[in-house]
């Protein structure tokens, strides 16, 4: 039974009231009549009160709850004195990286190191350090050895178990090791973290709470009511008889069956046979991973347990898993229940200044101009990219606010915004398309392990109605004050040729002069692995976008945006994906290289050069993975094909694949064969400049996408 948000008793220092502004510094504490906190939250982003901020949202849930909670954004890491600046909490530390992960924040594709930050005020690199989660905790507790630690944020939800780390190029251990946290919280935390800290307050030791969902925690050997399941009894490590594919429900008409799955789908009856033969085992069950060692020294083995583990992300079918580190045990409960509506929209509803902290005075942010006047309207994906970290943070079930509370949060931004010029910037969440839709049966989306519902093809047990949506659009920009209600969410444009009214709705009032959308690629073999649509969708969707534009009378303009350098990407892939964008007179200035961000499905593939969206054997077909600099280098230059500085290498590259007939001065060749006299040519009329560019986490473009991501 999960219990309600909102239904806990509060905590007694409920009498202070909400704060203006939670507390950063011990004058603020003593004007609020404070003589300590219960809870400090320490952040690697400048403190902004908004719910499109992590540290925003969690401080202001546990406030809701009654208890007092100070900030300590940024701190100087070079010594434990800055983490004393509000004393010592009563109950825990709270660690967080931000609304990104550090390493993504402060390093490109290439590795090489940023000089900005999006959530630093002046757009200042380097106020946060490397793995903050890890380098913060070390310094909290050399303050405060024993006052309980607990772990969040998108870096650390990413981390919980043993990862590939880019940036190393080697796989490091779980970050509660590294940390020395007490607890771990995973994914949107409201829930697990309002339950810890009512029974922290209620005396319970931190060492106690071990059964709080979206949670993980460290053990020397595992609790005795529990029998362990190996995962290599569920996806077999090489070659077996009649493997039982252990992911068929037996019980209800299951999602519809992918391409991804047809060797396992003939499977089914011998499956079904063998698990109702089978006697009922008693008790619960965790499942085991590949020890820590195992998974480092051998990338098949990481392979498989990153397919188990995000076999295992549905919160209502999910059990734990539990991987060995040496002498110590990492356990993962099952994710959190998502919140119900009204638990969401009371947690955006929560008193938020909706500004930077008065300390920082005029200094811009730019995360928070970005997003100053937009409204989250959902959270969670179910589109599954494998090169996206959404799902692994948020989950693939929706969650939605209200009709009435994402309008009254455009009228309070109408009302309490001195900056407001009529215009909405966004209402979206990591999809712009996804509010309200879900699968049509709770009991086959309780029982249902598919990691996408959108690939290879709509599931049909996905409702794609977008009416709702077109509701909401209409009401919104019928709010008094309000002139234009933009939507940069990134849009599902398979999703949306569902509703072709929701397209033309979208179309005609809210593009403004530019969509941006994501086919990602053009070529079968990396769109396959990155669990895209073909182009044939996106080719369907450009057709009705530029039908509605010309009935509008208006000239507007697709944005695609596209990956170079994917796992299950050739060199050939490139070229053709070159030769469309040419074609389509597209020149993208700024593209994007694809980042290996951890725990991602993609990662895996870049690691192991394995499949895992298929069983993997140690005998399974390798895929290609771009991983020399060299032929990233070439793969994003094939993406900027117009840019002369990068004609002699994109000459040399064709000339090797056997394509020099690509190489000349005519309308059907890639690149010229001369270096121009001057470093740049006139742009060919009628030639479209376009920049498409992704910052910080893949598929999630810092910061109108990393909303609420704790």
């Amino acid at each position: 039974m999960t219990t309600p948000l909102f239904s806990y008793r509060k905590y007694w220092a409920e009498c202070f009231g909400h704060a203006p502004e939670l507390p950063t510094s011990r004058a603020e504490m003593d004007a609020l009549g404070w003589d300590s906190c219960d809870v400090i939250i320490v952040t690697g982003d400048a403190y902004v009160d908004h719910p499109s901020f992590g540290m925003a949202v969690i401080g202001r849930t546990l406030e809701a709850q009654g208890f007092r909670v100070g900030i300590i954004a940024q701190p100087d890491w070079t010594s434990a004195e800055p983490f004393k600046v509000l004393g010592k909490p009563n109950l825990f530390f709270g660690v967080a990286a931000g609304n990104m992960d550090s390493m993504i924040n402060r390093y490109t594709a290439d590795r090489k190191r940023r000089n900005d930050d999006a959530y630093t005020p002046g757009n200042v690199g380097g106020k946060r350090p490397d793995r903050a989660v890890i380098v913060y905790s070390q310094r909290v507790r050399e303050a405060y050895r024993d006052v309980p630690l607990i772990i969040g944020s998108i870096e650390a939800s990413l981390r919980r178990i043993a990862h590939y780390d880019y940036w190393s190029d080697k796989v490091r251990r779980s970050v509660l090791l590294d940390s020395c946290a007490d607890l771990l919280l995973y994914g949107n935390a409201e829930r697990a973290l309002v339950e810890v800290a009512h029974r922290i307050a209620g005396g319970e030791p931190v060492k106690d709470i071990r059964d709080v969902r979206g949670t993980a925690w460290v053990c020397k050997r595992l609790p005795e009511e529990y029998r362990v399941i190996d995962s290599s009894h569920l996806d077999i490590i090489g070659p077996v008889e009649a493997p039982i594919n252990p992911y068929i429900d037996t019980r209800v008409e299951a999602c519809a069956t992918t391409s991804n799955d047809a060797a396992a789908a003939t499977e089914t009856e011998v499956a079904v046979v063998r698990l109702l033969d089978r006697p009922k085992e008693q008790g619960p069950a965790v499942i085991r991973l590949p020890s820590y060692d195992q998974v480092r020294e051998d990338s098949a083995l990481y392979a498989h347990a990153s397919r188990i583990l995000h076999k295992e992300t549905n919160p209502y079918n999910a059990r734990p898993l539990v991987q060995a580190h040496g002498d110590r045990e990492v356990w993962l409960n099952p994710p959190p229940i998502p919140l119900e509506t009204e638990e969401l929209d009371a947690v955006f509803e929560l008193p938020y200044t909706r500004l930077p902290h008065s300390s920082y005075g005029d200094a811009s942010i730019p995360a928070y101009e970005m997003i100053r006047h937009s409204v989250n309207i959902m959270r969670g994906c179910f589109g599954g990219c494998t090169f996206c970290s959404i799902t692994e943070h948020e989950g693939r079930i929706i969650q939605n606010r209200s009709e009435d509370s994402i309008i009254r949060e455009v009228e309070s931004i109408r009302d309490t915004s001195t900056a407001f010029t009529g215009v909405i910037s966004d209402l979206g969440g990591p999809t712009a398309n996804m509010w309200r839709l879900a699968c049509k049966s709770k009991t086959i989306e309780a029982s249902c392990r598919k990691l996408s519902c959108v690939f290879p093809g709509i599931c049909k047990n996905l409702n794609t109605d977008q009416t709702p949506l077109i509701s909401l659009y209409r009401r919104a920009r019928e709010v008094s004050g309000v002139k234009k209600v933009l939507i940069a969410s990134g849009l599902r444009y398979d999703l949306a040729v569902e509703t072709p009214a929701y397209v033309e709705e979208l179309v005609k009032h809210h593009v403004g002069g530019y969509l941006k959308i994501a086919p990602e690629h053009t070529e079968d073999g990396p769109l396959s692995k990155m669990m895209k649509p073909g182009m044939g969708t996106y080719d369907r969707f450009k057709t009705m976008f530029e039908k509605y534009s010309k009935e509008a009378g208006k000239k507007q303009y697709l944005i695609p945006y596209f990956i170079a350098a994917h796992p299950g990407t050739r060199d050939e892939d490139m070229m053709n994906l070159a030769l469309w964008l040419k074609r389509n007179k597209f020149r993208a200035d700024q593209v994007q290289t694809f980042y290996p961000s951890p725990m991602a499905t993609a990662t895996a593939m870049y690691h192991s050069g394995k499949n895992p969206l298929k069983r993997v054997t140690r005998s399974s077909d390798s895929m290609p993975t771009v991983r020399k600099l060299s032929q990233r280098k070439l793969h994003k230059a094939f993406l900027r094909y117009h840019d002369p500085d990068n004609w002699p290498e994109l000459r040399t590259a064709l000339k090797k694949m056997g394509r020099a007939d690509l190489i000349g001065n005519g309308k059907l060749h890639l690149v010229p064969s001369r270096q121009p006299a001057k470093r740049h040519e006139r742009v060919p009329a009628g030639t479209s400049t376009f920049a498409t560019q992704h910052n910080g986490l893949p598929r999630n473009p810092a910061p109108r996408k990393s909303r609420a991501r704790r």
